[in-house]
């Protein structure tokens, strides 16, 4: 299990974030492709930002002076395949870093430029798991005013179709469904479930949508309510409890019951409930080179442009180390689940409970 690989670093992580050593770099890396974006979301004002994407050729480079050290790579957005050398980036990542989980997230709009550049990194990756993440956030015209596309949801469906059949093809695509959920879905929340059930995703996933600097949408009261949020949380993390998986897809449920109830958490007391690593173990990379904790803040450490697309300098230079000391310090505070899931893994009360759940059913 390529999990257990990363076990005997996760001291290294706590002793960093107490001691500020050893110095480690990030396990879990998000790379922003571009702002660029072909949806118009309610929850969302990041097409409306200017662009400076690096070249593949500079994120080589990157991908190159970070080596092997990120276990989880995730390619975001913006929409990525809107970047038609998306594959290029990933393939490059690959080569230099193999990660053991790649990850992009899609609306599913371009559907033949999905189907190829998808069937093309499954190719040319085959030791890496390759998530692609469908958004859908409501059913039929629902989704279509979330997203402000009209016939978002008839493109998605048939780009979902067309993954599912890559799949018989691809043993390591893993195909899930992803949803905001947000004041413009919560009530209708457990009508969205049932109808996305019946796609059949490999995982379904949720998180709540947060007012984010990167996003532009701090002050647009997006967030669920949290009394309303309540009673979908329980019922999600039900919902992973009583899934029939096995193995690692187990684990997997075990934690994504834990992380509903979290956010939760975090939603009504807006604080860290546990202990955050962005800057420690998480890093988020922008489609300019600069370097943040996580998209929440979205505070430039350094570009990696001055650095000759090095991160060790950024990393752990002054920058980043005051945007530590405020993360350290409970200066803020979010549900995102990129994050979250990192975090989860470096609490050991988190990962005790997960272990007495998944091994005797408690």
């Amino acid at each position: 299990m390529k999990m257990l690989a990363l076990a005997p670093k996760l001291p290294l992580y706590w002793s960093f974030r107490r001691f500020g050593r050893p110095k480690m770099y990030p396990f879990s890396v998000v790379v922003s492709v571009s702002f660029r974006c072909n949806s118009r979301c309610k929850t969302c004002d990041v097409w409306r930002k200017p662009n400076d994407d690096m070249s593949v050729e500079e994120w080589d480079r990157v991908f190159a002076n970070l080596g092997r050290t990120p276990f989880y790579i995730t390619f975001t957005g913006g929409e990525p395949f809107l970047r038609r050398d998306l594959d290029e980036m990933v393939i490059s990542a690959y080569r230099h870093c193999r990660p053991a989980v790649i990850t992009i997230p899609t609306n599913g709009l371009l559907s033949d430029r999905v189907i190829e550049r998808v069937d093309r990194i499954c190719r040319e990756c085959p030791e890496s798991e390759i998530g692609i993440n469908l958004s859908l956030d409501g059913i039929g015209e629902e989704h279509d005013a979330i997203r402000g596309v009209p016939g978002n949801w008839a493109k998605s469906m048939a780009t979902w179709s067309r993954l599912k059949d890559l799949q018989k093809q691809r043993p390591n695509l893993v195909l899930s469904i992803h949803t905001v959920i947000s004041r413009f879905n919560q009530e209708r929340f457990r009508e969205i479930y049932a109808g996305l059930q019946d796609l059949a995703p490999d995982s379904y996933i949720t998180e709540v949508a947060e007012e984010r600097v990167e996003l532009d949408t701090v002050g647009w009261g997006i967030t669920p309510d949290p009394d309303t949020y309540a009673p979908i949380a329980d019922f999600l993390s039900r919902q992973a409890r009583t899934q029939h998986t096995r193995g690692l897809a187990r684990v997997t449920q075990a934690f994504r019951a834990r992380y509903y109830q979290l956010a939760l958490r975090v939603v009504y007391e807006r604080r860290q409930v546990i202990p955050c690593y962005a800057g420690w173990a998480s890093a988020h990379i922008a489609p300019n080179g600069d370097i943040w904790s996580c998209c929440i803040r979205a505070e430039p450490a350094g570009s990696l442009r001055k650095t000759n697309y090095d991160l060790a300098p950024i990393w752990f230079g002054e920058g980043m180390g005051r945007l530590r000391k405020s993360i350290y310090g409970g200066e803020c505070a979010c549900p995102m689940a990129n994050a979250s899931y990192a975090n989860m893994l470096l609490h050991p009360p988190t990962v005790a409970g997960v272990a007495l759940e998944v091994l005797v059913g408690k």
